[in-house]
C-alpha cells in the first residue's frame, strides 16, 4: 500500500459533497471522508478539493486539472462527465478522448489517479432512458484506467447505492449514507483499512400512493428548477469557488 501524503479531488457536485452537510457550513462528502482517514496516518497530510457543482467535463479539464498538476500531489481523484451525459447531444466517445488526455497529463506528473464509474441509472425514471449513453462512457473510463494504470472505483456494481435511502430528496445527489459508502469503497480500492462498503439495507414496504406523492413533489421541487436552469443556460455552480482551493494540512 502506498502512503499518500497529499490528495487533490477534482470534479463536480459528487466530489464537492452534495448533499452531505459538514460541521463548517460546507458540504462534507466522500472526498473529505477519505481525506480524514488518510490524515489519520500522517499528521502532515495535505488535501485540496477543487470540485464545484454543475461543472462539465471540459470545464473540469480546463479549470481544475492544470491546478492539480501544479500542486504535484501523490493522489488525484477525477470524476467528471455526469452533467454532460444528462444534456442532449453529448457524445460519450468524444468525452472519453478528452478525459484520456487529462488523465495522461495527471499521470505524467507521477500522481496516482482515481477514476470512477457512475451508479447504474436503471432505477431512476428519467435517467434510465440514457442508460446506454452512460454505459458507453463508463466502459471508456474502465479502458482509460487500464491504459494509464489508474485505480478504478466501480460504483456501477455497488448494490447499496441502488437503494433510495442512500440518496437525498433531489434523487441526483447522495446523502450522508451514500457518501459514506463511496468513501469506504474508495479506501478499499486504495488498500486502506476502513468500513465495509457492501451495504445491505433492511427490507421495507413502499406504499404506491406515497410514492406517487413523492414523485409529484420531486417534479415540482427539483425537476422543474433543474430544467429551468438548462433552458436559461445557467448552472447551480455559477459564481461558486472550490471549498478547499489550496493543498493544505487537513
Amino acid at each position: 500500500m502506498r502512503q499518500y501524503r497529499s490528495f487533490v479531488a477534482l470534479g463536480d457536485s459528487f466530489t464537492e459533497g452534495l448533499n452531505d452537510p459538514g460541521p463548517d457550513g460546507h458540504y462534507r462528502g466522500w472526498a473529505d471522508r477519505v481525506a480524514e482517514r488518510l490524515a489519520a496516518d500522517d499528521p502532515a497530510f495535505r488535501y485540496a478539493n477543487l470540485a464545484v457543482r454543475g461543472k462539465l467535463l471540459d470545464q473540469i479539464v480546463t479549470e481544475q486539472v492544470p491546478l492539480a498538476i501544479d500542486m504535484g500531489p501523490d493522489l488525484v481523484s477525477f470524476c467528471a462527465g455526469g452533467n454532460d451525459l444528462l444534456r442532449p447531444g453529448s457524445d460519450p466517445d468524444v468525452m472519453a478522448k478528452r478525459l484520456a488526455r487529462a488523465v495522461r497529463d495527471l499521470r505524467a506528473g507521477g500522481a496516482d489517479v482515481l477514476l470512477f464509474t457512475g451508479v447504474d441509472p436503471r432505477d431512476t425514471p428519467l435517467m434510465r432512458r440514457l442508460r446506454g449513453r452512460f454505459a458507453i462512457f463508463y466502459l471508456h473510463v474502465r479502458s482509460i484506467a487500464d491504459l494509464y494504470g489508474c485505480r478504478l472505483v466501480d460504483q456501477w456494481s455497488m448494490q447499496g447505492l441502488r437503494d433510495w435511502r442512500a440518496w437525498s430528496a433531489d434523487r441526483l445527489h447522495m446523502n450522508e449514507d451514500g457518501h459514506r459508502l463511496v468513501a469506504a469503497r474508495v479506501l478499499d480500492v486504495l488498500g486502506v483499512p476502513f468500513d465495509d462498503w457492501r451495504k445491505e439495507w433492511p427490507e421495507r414496504s413502499v406504499d404506491p400512493r406515497a410514492r406517487r406523492r413523492e414523485d409529484a413533489q420531486w417534479i415540482r421541487e427539483h425537476l422543474v428548477p433543474w430544467m429551468s436552469r438548462r433552458m436559461r443556460g445557467t448552472s447551480s455552480g455559477d459564481g461558486l469557488t472550490p471549498k478547499r482551493p489550496d493543498l493544505t494540512p487537513f
